[in-house]
């Protein structure tokens, strides 16, 4: 009887570690607690000034691929090197004549070392150049490889309808983060429909305790990366209109991104210095404190220009879990979350007056805001478990169990 090898998955990323991807380090944690051994594989190196405390409990070993291909004797040397240990790579790599050459050398690379190090199964996280990774790495070794589809990789203007079938197609199985984006992605590839699995990023509950925020201070709070999709905009605007109505507030905007400037010129212009402050980045264990310290939780998220949007932001969940109430938007999958009087307040998209009577009624009434809490951490507890939601992840790399991984190496 052939002995079959132990498992260990490759996991994929465009860029780790990165201050805005907490749900894919809660993942390779709930992993490895698990006892599934694994891997690594950035295809670019840090570009962020701050990183989340979690990181540092990440065992596995980073790989970074190799990036700087800027000549064509270095694309050369990269894929002779990894011709060396998948010597198939030469007719393999004829199928992807059209990508970018630095991406078939992130490809190649990552052959060559999945093929070394054993790896069993890949998973890319974002359906963009990480999964073009691991699925020209699967053409030329033979491993299965799967991928998360979350948001900006599925709806941005600048998406390849051809490219992504083509990743479905290829995949062994396809995971995404809300019904909403499976619902979507059912009907734009109905070949694919059957491979894609709903699957909700999770929370280390743990780190997450509830507190009831019956006699919390009049703050509200919002959090992520300072660009179009998050709406900060109609929450400068609504708190503009709070400050006319008289109403008690401060406001904190916590996170860095190329809006920052013209957010803080509309703080300037309605005056609101005394009352909204943007905190910049902020370490994991910081912002858990001032989410978890704050009346309201705001996540006006809209769908910009160019189609991009939030999938259902981890930073909302997190609040929910904290037992802070959260007033968002009917965005993607956020509804899923925020089931309007139940588990929070959801509203329509840019719907400013909406926004304002949402906030203006948390702040103001405590009972309705440990009524929210409640059901809020009911619904976390109930489908957003991070032990829970990567058991079902794991449940697609487990076609190991009946066979071992195909191998085409040197």
């Amino acid at each position: 009887m052939q002995q079959l090898e132990r498992p260990c998955v490759g996991y994929v990323v465009k860029r780790y570690p990165r201050y805005s991807e907490t749900f894919i380090v809660n993942e390779i944690l709930a992993h490895e607690a698990a006892g599934l051994e694994v891997e690594i594989f950035s295809l670019r190196g840090p570009e962020d000034t701050h990183f989340q405390d979690i990181i540092s409990r990440v065992r596995a070993p980073v790989t970074y691929l190799p990036d700087r291909v800027h000549k064509t004797t270095e694309f050369w040397a990269v894929l002779r090197e990894a011709a060396a240990r998948c010597p198939a790579i030469w007719s393999d790599l004829a199928g992807f004549a059209d990508i970018d050459p630095r991406e078939v050398a992130h490809g190649a690379a990552l052959a060559a070392l999945a093929a070394q190090r054993g790896i069993t199964h890949l998973h890319a996280h974002f359906a963009t150049s990480a999964t073009t990774a691991a699925q020209i790495a699967s053409r030329v070794t033979g491993i299965p490889y799967s991928f998360t589809a979350h948001a900006k990789d599925i709806f941005h203007q600048s998406v390849d309808a051809d490219d992504l079938a083509r990743k479905f197609r290829d995949a062994h199985a396809v995971v995404t983060v809300s019904d909403f984006n499976q619902d979507f992605l059912g009907k734009a590839f109905p070949a694919a429909r059957n491979k894609i699995q709903r699957i909700y990023n999770g929370l280390d509950l743990a780190r997450f305790p509830y507190a009831s925020p019956r006699d919390r201070r009049p703050t509200i709070v919002s959090v992520g990366r300072l660009v179009e999709k998050k709406g900060f905009e109609y929450l400068i605007e609504a708190c503009a209109e709070l400050r006319r109505r008289s109403i008690d507030f401060h406001c904190q905007i916590i996170g860095s991104g190329e809006r920052e400037t013209a957010l803080r010129d509309l703080i300037a212009e309605h005056a609101l210095d005394s009352h909204v402050e943007m905190l910049g980045s902020r370490p994991q264990r910081e912002v858990i404190e001032l989410v978890q310290s704050a009346a309201v939780f705001a996540a006006p998220c809209v769908v910009g220009e160019d189609g991009n949007r939030d999938g259902l932001p981890t930073v909302l969940l997190e609040a929910m879990a904290l037992g802070t109430p959260c007033v968002g938007t009917d965005v993607t999958g956020i509804p899923e979350a925020l089931i309007d009087g139940q588990t929070g307040c959801c509203i329509a998209q840019r719907d400013t007056n909406a926004l304002v009577t949402q906030l203006e009624r948390l702040l103001k009434d405590p009972e309705l805001r440990v009524a929210l809490a409640t059901g809020a951490r009911r619904r976390i507890e109930q489908l957003f478990d991070v032990e829970t939601n990567a058991a079902a992840v794991r449940d697609l790399f487990d076609h190991q169990s009946d066979r071992p991984a195909k191998r085409r190496t040197a």
